[in-house]
């Protein structure tokens, strides 16, 4: 049964939308977005929320104020007791990687401090923007804690096994510029043209790129990076085949020899 949060607990992560650009915010200013359950089980909600709704064709995820999201609030984790009785649920994966598991394309804007839960979400999300000067730290090793939520298998897909490990298990802070070197996001911003650009970018991908394509990418590079190449290129022509017999190709096609903006139909599903 999925837990009911209460009207104050909800307004921690905030959602508005833009025509087919939808944004999700951490707002917990007082903690700098710090992350307690409530927040990690909200965030989940909303991305799945926006990921099933026609409308929405991609996704923007930031913080407010100097903050992305420093990761799970620590106050939380002195209270979870040796046993684990307090300890989060064993499939809130699910909420803290909801961008992964998204039909819709995520942008994550990452404005400020991004350390170790924020971090594991950012690098969920498909395409990172950072603010110039923003600060980042896996942070786990240096509580005591092993890498979460599966970014034992993200970061190093992003930065390469070696600089994975160094981030791991040195804990170290680094900058967005570094982050930037590293692969690990793909632009950095003046803080005050951050979230505009982000936004743009998603709507530039809401605008020209097919729904359906979009998805299927995402569900591609989720599973193929796991396969041999030969499996990945087998798989990839079965799409590529069943692509043809739906309508995004006549309608991509027509668009770029007509030279306007498909109108690609909203993405309901296989």
């Amino acid at each position: 049964m999925t837990e009911q949060l209460s009207p104050s607990e909800m307004d921690t992560v905030r959602y508005s939308a833009d025509g087919a650009v939808a944004t999700i915010t951490f707002d917990k200013p007082e903690r700098g977005n710090a992350m307690d359950q409530a927040m990690q089980i909200r965030y989940g909600e909303l991305l799945r929320e926006a990921s099933a709704d026609p409308g929405v064709r991609a996704v923007v995820v930031t913080g407010r104020g100097r903050s992305f999201c420093p990761g799970a609030d620590l106050g939380l984790l002195e209270d979870i007791s040796v046993d684990g009785a307090a300890a989060p649920e064993r499939e809130g994966f699910r909420d803290v990687l909801a961008a992964a598991y998204a039909d819709v394309p995520v942008v994550a804007a990452i404005n400020g401090g991004c350390a170790g839960l924020g971090f594991v979400i950012a690098c969920a999300a498909d395409v990172r923007f950072a603010a110039a000067g923003a600060k980042f730290t896996t942070a786990f090793a240096r509580r005591g804690l092993i890498a979460e939520y599966g970014v034992a298998k993200l970061l190093p897909e992003l930065v390469g096994r070696g600089r994975a490990l160094d981030l791991l298990l040195s804990g170290r802070t680094f900058t967005a510029e570094q982050a930037y070197e590293y692969g690990l996001v793909q632009e950095i911003v003046p803080p005050e043209e951050l979230l505009p650009r982000a936004t743009a970018y998603a709507a530039e991908l809401a605008i020209y790129s097919a729904p359906r394509s979009m998805a299927l990418i995402k569900r591609q590079v989720l599973r193929e990076t796991g396969l041999l190449l030969e499996d990945s290129a087998r798989e990839a022509t079965a799409l590529m085949l069943d692509s043809f017999s739906h309508p995004e190709l006549p309608e991509g096609l027509a668009s770029w020899n007509e030279r306007r903006p498909p109108d690609f139909p909203p993405y309901q599903g296989d």
